[in-house]
């Protein structure tokens, strides 16, 4: 589904400010595979993600979705099989806007059809349906604008538009972070029954590191812009946090800096 080849960025090049952010990643990831990514802070996690969905263009190395090489494909082109969720709730959505028009909006992910055909009658009802798995009490708020919600409604909307014309891969940037503890675990378990039921190739960072080994099927460990990590099977069944701290202090001889991780 993804393939990753040789990929490198570096930020402010030739400056003092020089910093190597992604430093010749590899990574392959079969269709309906959940990766949890984790690492300590600066270590290259959202800037991959970002390469990946196109946000950043990378100075080497390849990405290739579906065996289309997209290395240089525009971001907007890319969303069509992408889903691209952020730390933050105000982004991904258009605040001003109805549920059901940003709704809409996601439905027509990469065509070029109007916004009119999206909000009918029989739209409406298929996003009601939609709304009421979310188990929030939005479906009777359809008309309600998107800047009127609680982050984690506004989180949960921004979960469904991503995935209700079913992309390809689903890429998940701390989405849980910025909600408080009961409406992240809502929403991470609404991320979870979502990808499960339709078999998303999806990549999540998370700060929780005990989320990280219970979610998916495999994990990620970046440190300065490597992979230096990659549990699956028995190996990440058999893992606790207490062991993945320790392999994490062998691998790149450091202790991990990220007090967000350690106090989760």
């Amino acid at each position: 589904m993804l393939e990753l080849r040789e990929l490198c960025k570096t930020f402010y090049a030739g400056t003092v400010n020089e910093r190597k952010a992604i430093d010749h990643v590899n990574l392959t990831v079969p269709e309906g595979e959940f990766i949890t990514l984790i690492g300590g802070n600066g270590a290259g996690k959202s800037t991959l993600l970002k390469l990946i969905s196109g946000s950043y263009l990378p100075d080497s190395g390849s990405v290739t979705l579906s065996g289309k090489d997209v290395t240089y494909l525009p971001e907007h082109k890319r969303a069509r099989n992408i889903g691209h969720l952020f730390q933050d709730p105000l982004m991904g959505t258009a605040p001003s806007m109805t549920i059901e028009e940003n709704l809409s909006l996601a439905y027509l992910r990469g065509t070029h059809r109007s916004l009119a055909p999206a909000t009918s009658r029989k739209n409406a009802a298929f996003f009601r349906e939609k709304l009421r798995e979310l188990d929030l009490g939005l479906e009777d708020r359809l008309k309600t604008r998107v800047g009127l919600l609680s982050g984690g409604q506004r989180q949960a909307i921004t979960l469904l538009m991503a995935t209700i014309s079913t992309p390809k891969l689903l890429l998940l940037d701390e989405h849980t972070a910025a909600l408080d503890p009961a409406t992240a675990d809502k929403v991470l378990a609404l991320t979870r029954k979502i990808v499960r039921e339709n078999t998303i190739t999806t990549l999540m960072i998370t700060h929780n590191i005990q989320s990280a080994l219970d979610c998916g099927d495999r994990t990620l460990m970046m440190q300065q812009g490597k992979i230096i990590l990659d549990l699956s099977g028995k190996e990440r069944e058999r893992m606790t946090v207490e062991k993945l701290l320790e392999l994490f202090r062998q691998k790149s001889g450091e202790q991990l800096d990220n007090d967000r991780m350690l106090l989760s």
